[in-house]
């Protein structure tokens, strides 16, 4: 019994072991590119970007790859493309995957984030960010090459994790029973229905959300990402009942995929769920409730004809 009872804690603790950080700094991310079994880092930049110079070994699959069509980007494409996509990269169960972005500002952290999310969803556990992205990678004067490595294709046939994915059926009944915090991942114009995103067909918010920016994961200052103990403090700040779901949104997607990837992964938070569709989504369905914040008519009349006049004279 002993003897199956240590075998049982080897086994738990080299499991534990396997388990990815969901950050890697530069420095961590180089060291296991090192190893006899290196990561797969994937590398979400424009091809230019990536044929110039990447990290040794990465692998270049462009952030469009991942997002839905024009009318909507935050959707998610279908599941055959997104099989087709994580076999191209050789991805399996087994795969330690790096998402590495441009590191350019705080918005696109929401690229690497909504890719991490994505394979995430389609049942990939081994998952990380290089916190500060290729700007990060190159500040600290790491290795680059512009070699283009072969990989093997996998057979891996994604596993959908729904207790990720917020439907708009989803958000729709939280609405109306509300029974979730839902987490309103824009900066203030956008919740305070000022501004909206050309694609949407409406300014304001959902009814009860609550504003979470984006922008507060993020040092002062820098595109890296804060560590687990500011991130639970930023957690904070969403009120939910004992129980109750929480679902980040944004406009598409984007932005609050940031807020999914710090509630949920750095801070800890379970039931965390990203509206993939966000406000795009909601405000081009017919059925969709009255929202929060919503400008009058005359103002919304007003924003539309800025927004014409200014398309015009570009």
């Amino acid at each position: 019994m002993k003897k199956l009872f240590a075998i049982a804690v080897f086994a738990a603790a080299a499991h534990a072991g396997w388990a990815a950080q969901p950050l890697l700094t530069p420095a961590e991310l180089s060291a296991q590119t090192a190893q006899p079994t290196p990561p797969r880092v994937i590398d979400i930049r424009d091809p230019a970007s990536y044929g110039a110079q990447h990290i040794p070994g990465a692998v270049n699959a462009p952030y469009g790859k991942w997002r839905g069509p024009a009318s909507n980007p935050g959707e998610l494409p279908d599941t055959p493309k997104l099989t087709e996509l994580v076999q191209s990269l050789g991805l399996t169960p087994g795969t330690h995957a790096v998402v590495v972005s441009t590191g350019s500002d705080t918005t696109d952290f929401g690229a690497a984030a909504r890719v991490y999310w994505t394979l995430k969803l389609l049942g990939l556990k081994e998952l990380s960010i290089l916190n500060g992205g290729m700007k990060a990678w190159s500040d600290a004067k790491l290795a680059q090459d512009a070699a283009v490595p072969q990989v093997a294709r996998s057979a891996y046939q994604p596993q959908i994790d729904a207790s990720l994915l917020a439907t708009r059926d989803d958000v729709g009944q939280h609405v109306q029973l509300n029974n979730a915090a839902l987490v309103d991942s824009r900066p203030d114009a956008f919740y305070q229905g000022k501004v909206r995103a050309p694609a949407a067909k409406l300014a304001g918010t959902l009814p009860g959300a609550q504003q979470l920016d984006f922008n507060q994961w993020f040092v002062p200052g820098t595109t890296t990402f804060v560590d687990k103990a500011t991130a639970q403090k930023i957690a904070a700040k969403v009120k939910r009942e004992q129980g109750q779901d929480m679902v980040a949104f944004c406009n598409t997607g984007h932005w609050a995929a940031t807020d999914w990837f710090g509630l949920s992964e750095i801070a800890g938070l379970p039931g965390v769920k990203l509206y993939a569709g966000s406000m795009v989504d909601w405000t081009q369905s017919k059925d969709a409730p009255p929202m929060a914040n919503q400008p009058s008519r005359f103002e919304a009349l007003a924003y539309d004809a800025k927004q014409w006049w200014e398309r015009k004279t570009k």
